[in-house]
């Protein structure tokens, strides 16, 4: 018997990944940072992979190194990295690394020689996020010095790329502008004689609706599991995740009763509270007070008052409820509970930050669709 889990559909992950692949020539990599985006690192990559994805993407090394222990032999790009760090264990581990500048390159190509094998590079220029990646200023300065090194067989460069700022408005002018930007350096590039395999921009959004930033190599993240990365838009993915617990004490109480910390909420009438075991400390946004979306006994209900550390409390009215009863925060909205995106636009923030923050909690996950 369990008190509160989040529940991972794996066949649905393939199925997304499937659906990606099918619209685009471009190979796939599927990025599963931040443990698989809260729905597991591990068993979303072997599901990836066995849909057809050719490559994971992840932030850090220690992430990459994790996928090998596993047993994972796929390419793994990891692209997240401060200074200092053995690199040389990524090296020899034969995971390719994202490269934003003059020093990143330096301390690759020691780690290259530590490990006594070429690194195996992605060079990322900065198209317009501000973000990561050498600026169009110094790009050409890294490249220059990505060739002498590739020369001197230190490493190879295996990728050029970026990453898009407002690729989830599709129509957004700064698409262009990176485009135009990125097409420009992967053109520096080749004249100053490199040749990588990969050349890739496109994110979730991208892989969806700007064929034109596809180039060799797509990077679909949260649309893998089934979350569409365009606000009101469905692409015909299916949502993986379901969070769900059960309830632990119902009671009825008087009109006029304060209910959670601080009384935000009283009660108008005689009703029946039921305490659902699921708080801040396992993931719900504590914003999500009084906010919300639940589903208890057939009805979507509001979280009534604040959300505590380890549980919170709905308002049933005359409804029949009671302990151990479901009550699911959210799922694919199949059976009439709450989306992702339903709480997302409840607490203003993007689906992606809710299945993060729940399957990346003290709450156990458990998977269907397994496979030997």
């Amino acid at each position: 018997m369990w008190q509160a889990e989040v529940r991972v559909d794996l066949d649905a992950i393939r199925e997304n990944v499937a659906r990606l692949k099918a619209g685009t020539g471009a190979e796939l990599m599927a990025v599963v940072k931040a443990d698989g985006y809260g729905h597991g690192m591990i068993p979303a990559a072997r599901a990836a992979l066995d849909a057809g994805a050719t490559a994971l993407g992840v932030c850090t090394m220690d992430e990459a190194l994790t996928l090998r222990r596993a047993g994972i032999t796929a390419p793994v790009l990891a692209w997240l990295l401060a200074p200092g760090l053995p690199l040389h264990e990524a090296v020899a581990a034969d995971i390719q690394l994202g490269t934003a500048g003059l020093d990143q390159l330096a301390e690759m190509t020691a780690a290259a020689l530590v490990a006594d094998r070429p690194a195996r590079l992605h060079l990322k220029i900065d198209t317009g996020l501000s973000r990561g990646g050498a600026t169009a200023a110094e790009w050409p300065a890294l490249v220059d010095a990505a060739v002498r090194a590739e020369a001197d067989g230190l490493i190879e460069v295996v990728g050029l790329w970026s990453h898009l700022a407002y690729a989830d408005a599709p129509g957004h002018p700064t698409i262009d502008r990176q485009l135009a930007a990125f097409t420009e350096g992967v053109a520096l590039a080749r004249r100053a004689g490199l040749r990588p395999r990969y050349r890739h921009l496109a994110n979730s959004a991208a892989t969806l609706t700007r064929p034109d930033t596809h180039f060799d190599l797509v990077r679909p993240g949260i649309a893998i599991y089934g979350l569409s990365p365009v606000p009101g838009e469905d692409y015909g993915l299916r949502p993986a995740m379901t969070a769900r617990a059960r309830v632990t004490v119902t009671k009825r109480v008087p009109a006029g009763s304060g209910v959670s910390y601080g009384h935000t909420y009283t009660t108008d009438r005689e009703t029946t509270l039921a305490v659902v075991p699921l708080g801040y400390g396992d993931g719900v946004p504590r914003h999500a007070s009084s906010r919300g979306p639940v589903q208890l006994a057939g009805e979507v209900r509001t979280i009534a008052g604040r959300v505590c550390m380890d549980q919170f409390v709905l308002d049933c009215g005359d409804d029949p409820v009671a302990p151990g009863d479901v009550a699911t925060l959210f799922g694919s909205g199949a059976h009439g509970e709450p989306t992702a995106d339903d709480w997302a636009a409840a607490v203003d923030t993007i689906n992606y930050e809710i299945v993060t923050r729940l399957g990346g909690s003290r709450v156990p996950r458990h998977y269907d669709g397994e496979r030997e």
